[in-house]
């Protein structure tokens, strides 16, 4: 069976110990003794069912402190944490991390016990996904949905045309937002002509609302890449409080120190006002483009 890329199906070993809930601690080792050379991954035990469901685990270090006529069934673990073949491979390490565990079974809809991720390939994939995240957040996009090799790869032997390739689109979008925002402050020339001193603060908004933005869309994709279910209505509900409350400080803080500066109120009322609506507005965009590429299925 084909797994699609990234995802458990693609990434499990089948090489695992699995025995019978009647099984003996003795039986268990023999088991390990004989088939040690064949085994991928002995962090667990996994013990099936009549049926081959998963119905437990029982961890090497627990095998070894019982005496050899224990019952494995009567000293699993019955509370496994699991996930499906099409699992996101992300998801599966985090799960890994959140609960402490060497390797994550894999099952299938009925649970039966298809495969295991194991302890150094979920190593593995939170190093290539952290790649993956820190040159996503450069601007630098996948090549292909299911290129095996993902980004890491263009840190190393590829030719000069794919990492043209890699990051030029989003180069371009920034480019057109530039000569957008170049439009819009265009059109205030005259305002500008008459408080030429606003012009001195356009770069600090501007910081502003690439550092809001940056630091709303970075949580986002980290909490889509973690929580596949994530309510995005919910969460921008919380983010739009948050940029809100941001919003407000901010404003106040460069209403204050351009007053005290400047002794304008015309000049500090607008820049705080453009501060304050930037940053609020900011998490809008910040959220709606993420959402819209996941939701979509392009690659963020």
């Amino acid at each position: 069976m084909t797994h699609i890329a990234e995802t458990a199906g693609r990434i499990m070993t089948t090489a695992v110990p699995v025995v019978g809930e009647r099984s003996t601690v003795a039986d268990v080792t023999a088991l390990l003794q004989r088939e040690a050379a064949t085994l991928n991954t002995i962090n667990y035990i996994y013990v099936t069912g009549a049926h081959s469901e998963l119905v437990g685990v029982l961890s090497v270090r627990e095998l070894f402190s019982l005496p050899a006529t224990a019952v494995v069934g009567e000293n699993m673990q019955r509370a496994v944490v699991t996930v499906r073949a099409h699992t996101d491979q992300e998801r599966v390490a985090h799960l890994a991390l959140r609960h402490n565990l060497k390797a994550i079974p894999v099952v299938s809809k009925d649970n039966v016990l298809r495969g295991v991720v194991p302890s150094d390939v979920i190593l593995a994939v939170l190093n290539q996904e952290h790649t993956e995240d820190v040159l996503r957040f450069a601007g630098v996009k996948k090549q292909r949905k299911n290129d095996e090799a993902g980004l890491p790869a263009l840190l190393f032997a590829v030719s000069p045309f794919r990492h043209v390739k890699a990051r030029l689109p989003w180069l371009l979008v920034g480019l057109l937002g530039g000569v957008g925002a170049a439009f819009v402050v265009g059109r205030f020339e005259a305002t500008l002509a008459h408080e030429l001193i606003l012009a001195a603060f356009i770069p600090a908004v501007v910081y502003m609302a690439d550092a809001v933005g940056s630091q709303t869309q970075m949580l986002f994709i980290r909490s889509l890449a973690v929580e596949h279910n994530l309510s995005v209505r919910k969460y921008l509900w919380r983010e739009l409080r948050v940029n809100l409350i941001l919003g407000v400080v901010l404003a106040a803080v460069a209403f204050i120190i351009s007053y005290l500066w400047l002794s304008s109120l015309t000049v500090s009322g607008i820049l705080s006002l453009s501060l304050f609506l930037t940053v609020w507005c900011t998490v809008l965009i910040a959220i709606a483009l993420p959402w819209y590429f996941h939701k979509y299925g392009y690659d963020l």
